[in-house]
């Protein structure tokens, strides 16, 4: 009785931490990991990942007096810069990239 209670309260805290690993994807273009190959100078073509430079940042919205975090690609960051904030989320969510921020 008392393993199996333990053992329950291991396998909540081992499915909680996997539920905190975050995705590799911007929230504003949606830009995520890609697949290809790796070539050698033999030309043998193994497997492999294209991670996008995904950081997160901190942003304050003016219009609504708050600091917004996101985690974006760098790309997206230049949008932000050069297009606006507000601008930016507006079109983000409109895609579908972003539910709430």
């Amino acid at each position: 009785m008392f393993f199996k209670l333990i053992f329950q309260i291991f396998a909540t805290l081992l499915q909680s931490q996997v539920s905190i690993v975050m995705a590799r994807v911007c929230q504003i273009t949606g830009k995520k990991t890609r697949s290809g190959n790796k070539v050698s100078h033999a030309n043998n073509k193994t497997k492999r990942t294209f991670a996008p430079n995904i950081q997160k940042k901190r942003f304050f919205l003016s219009e609504e007096n708050r600091w917004v975090t996101l985690k974006l690609s760098a790309k997206a960051i230049k949008t932000i810069s050069s297009k606006g904030l507000s601008a930016v989320l507006a079109k983000a969510t409109e895609a579908g990239y972003l539910k709430s921020y």
